[in-house]
């Protein structure tokens, strides 16, 4: 199997496509989540000319923890290591400039790269990502997920152990107190969305069990370059609940700022049938 050591961590890897026609487009996954998350979605981006990179972050599925994680998970290096892990393997694949899906916790990470090394992300698709929180994260962890992995329905223990094997009990257990991206306190991505400048897709369900669909508004209204799409009777798992549609929407977006060269595309506005057809500009951003 392919891994890459990162600080002395062995970070596991998978590469599709040879990118020669569109690119490369690097996946990252939600914050319970592996390479596995993308199971439906990569297969779909490869057929149309893409190179999609994608790896378990530090701890999760088949990379190592290290001897410190769960003091690493709850910890104000997270984010920025994460960061940093991420840098290190785009410089091993020699890839300067690519694509970024990020799904829920993995946009936190996306959105943070991007405010480090601007110049590297040519687009952006942030799905079902938190924006900000009005309460703790133990607050919201407690609501969002009361079961402990031992009172976990058996569907959901078989998945978990798939992606993380023996430690999937105690990894899910930290998880659903606080850590990770969205950090241990109030949480809030506003200050670092400001600095997304490439063109950026919010992807967002009408009825994540999670986060409210407001959330993926108010991103798409801070975003300088942002778009937005909702996804109707379609739960937090997007990539999941509607593979399909997921990837349409991608490759859709992806075309359009291939062909316009980070543009935006001509469409009819103007007031209710009255409309001319012009380049639409950008949406408003409320601070």
């Amino acid at each position: 199997m392919p891994f890459e050591s990162i600080n002395g961590i062995n970070v596991y890897y998978e590469s599709h496509g040879k990118g020669d026609e569109k690119g490369t487009i690097l996946l990252l996954h939600h914050g319970f989540g592996c390479v596995k998350t993308w199971e439906e979605i990569y297969p779909g981006l490869v057929d149309e000319g893409y190179r999609v990179i994608m790896y378990d972050r530090r701890g999760y599925g088949r990379s190592e923890k290290g001897s410190d994680f769960m003091d690493f998970y709850v910890s104000d290096r997270f984010r920025p290591e994460g960061v940093e892990e991420m840098a290190v393997l785009m410089d091993f694949f020699d890839i300067d400039r690519f694509h970024v899906i990020g799904q829920c916790e993995g946009g936190v990470v996306g959105v943070d790269y991007a405010e480090k090394f601007p110049d590297q992300i040519q687009t952006m698709v942030i799905a079902s990502t938190q924006f900000f929180s009005k309460m703790p994260m133990t607050e919201v962890n407690s609501k969002a997920f009361p079961k402990t992995f031992r009172d976990l329905e058996p569907e959901l223990k078989t998945k978990l152990v798939e992606w993380h094997g023996e430690d999937a009990s105690p990894f899910f257990d930290q998880f659903r107190q606080f850590g990770g991206s969205y950090g241990t306190d109030v949480f809030d991505l506003r200050p670092a969305l400001s600095a997304v400048r490439c063109p950026a897709l919010v992807l967002y369900p009408d009825r994540s069990s999670i986060f409210d669909v407001e959330q993926g508004v108010a991103m798409y209204r801070q975003l300088p370059r942002g778009e937005l799409s909702v996804l109707p009777a379609c739960g937090h798992n997007t990539y999941q609940y509607r593979p399909e549609d997921y990837v349409r929407i991608v490759l859709d977006f992806l075309e359009r700022h291939e062909e316009n060269d980070g543009g935006m595309t001509a469409e009819m506005v103007g007031m209710s049938c009255l409309a001319v057809k012009k380049p639409l500009g950008n949406p408003p951003v409320f601070r």
